[in-house]
């Protein structure tokens, strides 16, 4: 099964979490491997990534990815049940707001409704591919309705 190159890629602005976002666009991760750890200002996520670089190839794949946030502040969840920690959610987009530059708040918008906000001091995360790849079941698909 051929995969594409694994990612490495740093956030510092908004742009480059843009293009972090459109990677982790349908990322599944179970709530259990998600941990804000307020005393080393960091979040952190493992997630399995769709690598939307083989859609509608023979085989997509999704690759075991992990994501951390630094310089993060406060972390609150909507929607999301920690105490369930095998619950699996579906990614839909990262986004930035910037309130006193550089400072603002990075949003993980979830389907369902759920969503994790973290308050940053400025944005410094990273998304590291992990090594395992495995085939898609199905390429995700998103219907204008």
């Amino acid at each position: 099964m051929a995969g594409s190159e694994d990612l490495k890629l740093m956030v510092l602005d908004a742009d480059d979490l843009a293009i972090v976002s459109a990677h982790l666009q349908d990322a599944v991760a179970k709530v259990g491997d998600m941990a804000y750890l307020p005393a080393e200002k960091r979040f952190a996520m493992l997630l399995n990534r769709f690598d939307w670089t083989t859609a509608g190839k023979p085989e997509p794949v999704r690759k075991r990815s992990g994501i951390h946030f630094e310089r993060v502040l406060a972390a609150k969840m909507k929607g999301i049940d920690l105490s369930k920690r095998d619950a699996v959610l579906n990614l839909l987009a990262v986004e930035f707001e910037e309130q006193e530059a550089p400072s603002g708040a990075v949003t993980l918008h979830f389907s369902g409704d759920g969503a994790i906000r973290l308050e940053v001091e400025c944005l410094e995360a990273a998304l590291s591919d992990l090594g395992p790849q495995w085939p898609a079941q199905k390429c995700p698909c998103h219907n204008d309705e």
